[in-house]
């Protein structure tokens, strides 16, 4: 197995996973906070969609889907176009809503069909690229994809949970 095969089997899980916490919720379920200061699903979906976008776009030197697809006019948020959701307030939170759950899947499902696409190309040495020297060490291709992995992960584990509590 090659190292880009064990990153798209992790790419693939987080798929199903946020297809099961998706599927059959109506809006208002999606919506649904635990609590004042909690995320809901929608939100927790959509930002780690979001993250993702961003950074494999980011790293392969392409346009993000949210804006290159028209995503961002789909969702219609009233936050700039360009927002992650990374450090939003509860309020921030509660602004991101959609009208189904078919949304976020068809902008989830292309935003993973665009990594797929990027990792299947991937070899050994591109893992090894330097993608970000803000940091010490400075971060490569190989790690940026595994922090995108587990935070995504770990967002489809907290909506998993918010969707058990419903």
């Amino acid at each position: 197995m090659h190292s880009h095969d064990v990153l798209i089997e992790g790419y693939n899980r987080i798929k199903e996973e946020v297809h099961a916490v998706v599927e059959g919720l109506s809006p208002e379920q999606l919506q649904a906070r635990p609590g004042d200061g909690a995320n809901s699903i929608t939100w927790l979906i959509w930002h780690l969609t979001r993250v993702q976008d961003d950074h494999v776009a980011d790293a392969a030197g392409t346009d993000q889907v949210w804006l290159a697809d028209g995503w961002a006019e789909r969702f219609d948020l009233p936050l700039a176009k360009t927002d992650t959701g990374y450090g939003h307030t509860a309020k921030e939170v509660g602004q991101v809503r959609v009208a189904s759950g078919d949304l976020l899947l068809d902008y989830y499902d292309a935003v993973h069909e665009k990594t797929l696409s990027h990792l299947s190309g991937l070899t050994p040495a591109d893992l090894d690229r330097i993608v970000d020297e803000r940091w010490d060490p400075p971060v490569t291709l190989g790690v940026r994809l595994v922090s995108v992995l587990s935070d995504d992960l770990q967002h489809v584990g907290q909506a998993a949970y918010a969707r058990g509590l419903l």
